[in-house]
């Protein structure tokens, strides 16, 4: 699945199927432009919500036949994260990759649960947790019966309401557990309880980053994006607006071919 650079990208929660349709073609479209690996990402249930009355999206019934239209209508593979380990099964049945959120990457049934679905699982690496601390993370997927594991990248807590990006990661993530490293550059630009108590963000710094996690050799991104951010239930502040997207993604084709004639990436 992420053999080449490849990019995960979709909105934060699945709205309606005009939205997510809306999204997933466009990403499809961007795919077959670039010559680029996309993974369409939404989630059903957004389970770690800062407040007890904010939306968390369609749930796992009806989330996953949404997701199944999505890829039955663009033809992109899709991913959605993971909470409880008995959704892992049903949620196998449709996804192509099973994401395992940052807060929850030391769960071992929830990693246990998802490798021994035989898909490929992709774990955010906890925003408290050096690079080297997941390996066991992997190996626990990985022993369950995951044919693939990679880990994302999305942040190391700097005090309170701030995540800082260590470039150095990717190359001590691989060196420590012997996968790839994604970056996530939507949600490394959050700022946790900074918005009246949810999550704020700061979307104009995701271009710096992403550039500069493209050229320290990451292998592949985590881009959450949409049409019209401000209207998104969930991450609104820190979505990368799709009109966007596709330009931002030349820039880091063109650093990646500057880097790889230097014999630095793959």
């Amino acid at each position: 699945m992420f053999e080449k650079f490849t990019l995960i990208a979709g909105p934060c929660a699945l709205e309606d199927d005009r939205l997510n349709l809306e999204i997933g073609r466009a990403l499809a479209e961007i795919s077959a432009r670039l010559s680029l690996p996309i993974v369409f990402k939404a989630s059903y249930d957004k389970a770690n919500r800062s407040k007890v009355d904010s939306p968390r999206g369609p749930g796992l019934e009806e989330g996953l036949a949404r997701l199944a239209r999505v890829k039955s209508d663009t033809g992109l593979p899709v991913i959605t994260d993971i909470h409880e380990p008995f959704h892992a099964g049903k949620a196998a049945e449709v996804v192509d990759v099973l994401q395992i959120p940052a807060f929850l990457c030391r769960q071992t049934d929830l990693l246990v649960a998802a490798g021994e679905t035989g898909k490929v699982v992709s774990i955010k690496k906890g925003q408290w947790m050096a690079p080297e601390e997941m390996a066991n993370a992997v190996e626990k997927a990985r022993q369950a019966g995951s044919p693939e594991v990679v880990v994302t990248e999305r942040g190391t807590f700097f005090g309170y309401g701030n995540l800082v990006v260590d470039m150095r990661s990717f190359e001590r993530i691989r060196k420590a557990t012997g996968v790839k490293a994604i970056f996530d550059g939507t949600h490394s630009v959050q700022r946790p309880g900074l918005a009246a108590g949810s999550s704020g963000g700061d979307p104009e710094h995701i271009p710096s980053l992403v550039l500069a996690a493209s050229a320290a050799g990451c292998d592949g991104l985590f881009l959450e994006t949409h049409p019209r951010p401000a209207t998104a239930p969930s991450d609104s502040t820190n979505m990368l607006p799709l009109t966007e997207l596709e330009p931002l993604l030349h820039r880091v084709l063109s650093v990646r071919a500057a880097v790889q004639e230097g014999g630095q990436v793959t």
